[in-house]
């Protein structure tokens, strides 16, 4: 509380006391250095009495710790092409959250090339096999292809 005071006192009677000292008469002067030392010297006191501040706690933080996913270029088990493609692959033991799928079309072709790590398309893991969907501007009768390889990706199997 008495710091609160020590402030106000500052805000309402520095400006005051220096408007004194230059505008003021010869005793309104003396009266301004005098209350510009007794508030310096009060924000000393007040310094001297307060406690030291204590050493900040150690912070603790709790947060799942997961290991680093395998960022690579896996082999494309399978594709399903309709209003979207759907690419799966066998999944790794840290699989990534996510993948960059380019699409591209050559004639009749679909060119596929999947790189999972930072990407902007989600990656689900059921048991052993990865997949992800990306949608496709519209159906078509493309075939996919890897594009690293070259070759085409076998349909997927219905369940």
């Amino acid at each position: 509380m008495l710091a609160i005071s020590l402030g106000v006192a500052w805000l309402l009677l520095a400006p005051l006391s220096l408007w004194l000292l230059f505008r003021g008469t010869a005793a309104e002067r003396v009266g301004a250095v005098v209350t510009l030392a007794l508030l310096e010297a009060g924000t000393i006191a007040l310094q001297q009495l307060a406690p030291e501040p204590a050493a900040p706690a150690a912070a603790v933080m709790s947060h799942e710790v997961r290991p680093a996913c395998d960022a690579r270029t896996p082999a494309l088990r399978s594709a399903k092409v309709g209003r979207s493609l759907v690419l799966s692959w066998a999944a790794a033991g840290h699989e990534c959250e996510t993948a960059e799928v380019t699409v591209r079309t050559k004639g009749k072709r679909l060119l596929v090339r999947l790189r999972t790590g930072a990407g902007p398309v989600p990656v689900r893991v059921e048991g052993d096999t990865a997949a992800v969907t990306v949608p496709l501007p519209e159906r078509s009768g493309h075939v996919p292809i890897d594009a690293g390889s070259g070759r085409r990706i076998p349909a997927a199997l219905r369940r």
